[in-house]
């Protein structure tokens, strides 16, 4: 399974030659990206679901990442959703997700195996109601074992949102905030946004002026723990230094939305969702959404694929809402052109198109052909407005493409 990651991951990103700076920056990452990234996905879904314009009728493509967002675009009610990843660590940990909403018995199983996953009574779940009904590789996955010898499915006992590369990143992060005197779970103790921006003012903002933190975020594989791949690096930093750009992004993550409502922030600060009734979660952990969750959930079909490869073996105008996440930051221009050709010509009557970016710009003007362009009008206040509306607060921008003839 992992050779087969490396191998799609590499034909994905891997643009200069192995002996370069920029190409062994490429390979390195190719290797750290080779297991679990993302235990949580980092795209806000409700941003996605206002952009999207979801309707009964809507055939989703997307990318399935973590897995919470292809789930919990089923609370909007589309007809259908094709989730596809390179990874097949994520793979995994989506048909994971998708037996578990079948097969255990009720909310609060599922929401103590994804929304707390730090429960032994999570490995006796998944003996019983889980593990009959995944596939063999999957079992292979979980029940397997990381680098250090630790089985793959025993975090969901010891804190799963902890594990994979973004998960060691923020921890990480937390070691070099309390090196530098800072506890970042004390923000999530403050009761108003005026407070969270006071405790971001006296205790972050000061270490991103640090000489030592300054150069460390310099390096581009200082950030492959975020998924940022080097030509990725290279679009968020522009002509500053990266630690202003972080600051910026934290800043947004710490002050811009309040906590009770921000559940990327409890995730970013606390390492964990929020406790009680009330802790913001994603919507398909979220208690009155189970049961459609779960009467839906046949809608989705997972695959291990390339998004333009899966579009290409697609019938012509038979998809109309494409979610890319931040994965065009990767394409080459060649790569590009062809994603957005078989996005043209299987998107229907209504289609739209929503991707992140790194940085702030639209990416698309002048490196896909115009004549693929001309199907497609950019939707620049919405796309403005969703930006500033999303919670996760890493991306510079949210960009929304609506066919020309809706």
């Amino acid at each position: 399974m992992m050779r087969g990651t490396q191998k799609a991951v590499a034909a994905a990103m891997q643009r200069h030659g192995h002996l370069s700076k920029q190409g062994l920056l490429e390979r390195a990452f190719t290797w750290a990206f080779r297991g679990l990234v993302y235990a949580q996905i980092w795209e806000d879904p409700v941003v996605d679901m206002a952009a999207l314009d979801i309707r009964p009728d809507s055939h989703l493509v997307t990318i399935a990442s973590g897995g919470c967002n292809m789930l919990s675009y089923l609370t909007a009610d589309p007809k259908a959703i094709d989730a596809v990843d390179l990874n097949t660590a994520h793979i995994a940990l989506g048909t994971l997700k998708l037996a578990a909403a079948r097969h255990l018995p009720d909310h609060v199983s599922f929401h103590r195996f994804f929304g707390h996953a730090a429960s032994r009574d999570n490995l006796a779940a998944y003996q019983t109601y889980i593990r009959p009904h995944i596939d063999e590789p999957t079992r292979c996955y979980w029940e397997g074992r990381d680098l250090i010898g630790r089985r793959r499915i025993a975090g969901f006992a010891s804190g799963v949102h902890k594990r994979g590369l973004l998960g060691r990143f923020i921890g990480a992060a937390h070691l070099l905030a309390r090196l530098n005197g800072v506890d970042p779970r004390q923000l999530l103790a403050a009761e108003t946004i005026e407070e969270q921006r006071a405790i971001f003012e006296r205790d972050f903002a000061p270490v991103f002026d640090r000489g030592f933190v300054k150069w460390l975020t310099d390096q581009p594989a200082s950030l492959f723990g975020l998924g940022i791949p080097p030509a990725q690096f290279e679009a968020l930093a522009g002509d500053g230094r990266m630690a202003a750009v972080l600051r910026q992004r934290l800043e947004k993550l710490a002050c811009g939305f309040d906590l009770r409502d921000n559940y990327f922030a409890w995730q970013a600060f606390g390492r964990r969702y929020g406790d009680g009734p009330s802790a913001p979660l994603p919507p398909y952990l979220q208690a009155e959404h189970h049961d459609a969750i779960v009467a839906r959930v046949d809608r989705i079909t997972l695959r291990h694929a390339n998004m333009t490869d899966h579009l290409a073996a697609l019938p012509a105008a038979s998809r109309d809402r494409y979610i890319l996440l931040d994965a065009q930051d990767w394409m080459t221009d060649e790569q590009l052109g062809a994603l957005w050709r078989e996005i043209t010509r299987t998107a229907r009557p209504g289609a739209r198109i929503l991707f992140r970016t790194a940085g702030e710009a639209d990416i698309i003007p002048g490196r896909v052909p115009d004549a693929i362009v001309a199907h497609w009008r950019y939707r620049a206040d919405e796309s403005r407005a969703f930006t500033a509306q999303d919670r996760s607060a890493i991306y510079g921008g949210v960009h929304l493409y609506a066919r020309a003839d809706d």
